[in-house]
């Protein structure tokens, strides 16, 4: 089974192109994931993963996703070989995108989710206090 699920920020805005045999959108981006684990005293570190998505999901994350926004992508990895004009020979390791998602919450966004006029007076995690039980629609 080859299956990935990673979510991270994006490093750079993405690379949209098309395809000069038959016009197939292609994207690409890298995410930098934090590690879980750091050792005492040092910094946190990051891996940097090379995604590349095909077809409508290359044009919307060449629309959406911009430089530094958090987002998610299931897929897999493939490994893929190439020898240069110098007859040297090249490998990479990237993760093809099947389903790609916005991460970030729209607090990050400058954008509020909750209805205008209220407080954030006894919010916990983005739910607000209902007075009457009565007003709940289940």
């Amino acid at each position: 089974m080859n299956k990935v699920i990673l979510m991270g920020r994006l490093t750079k805005d993405p690379e949209l192109r098309y395809t000069s045999a038959n016009n197939t959108a292609v994207c690409s981006f890298t995410l930098a994931i934090d590690r879980r684990f750091s050792k005492p005293g040092e910094e946190r570190q990051a891996d940097f993963i090379p995604v590349v998505a095909w077809n409508k999901l290359a044009e919307f994350c060449g629309k959406y996703f911009q430089k530094g926004r958090q987002v998610a992508v299931v897929g897999r990895i493939q490994t893929r070989t190439w020898d240069d004009n110098e007859s040297k020979r090249h490998y990479v390791t990237e993760v093809i995108a099947d389903e790609a998602y916005f991460a970030d919450s729209k607090k990050n966004e400058g954008t509020s989710a909750r209805p205008s006029g209220s407080s954030d007076e006894g919010q916990v995690d983005g739910f607000y206090p209902v007075d009457n039980d009565d007003e709940l629609p289940f």
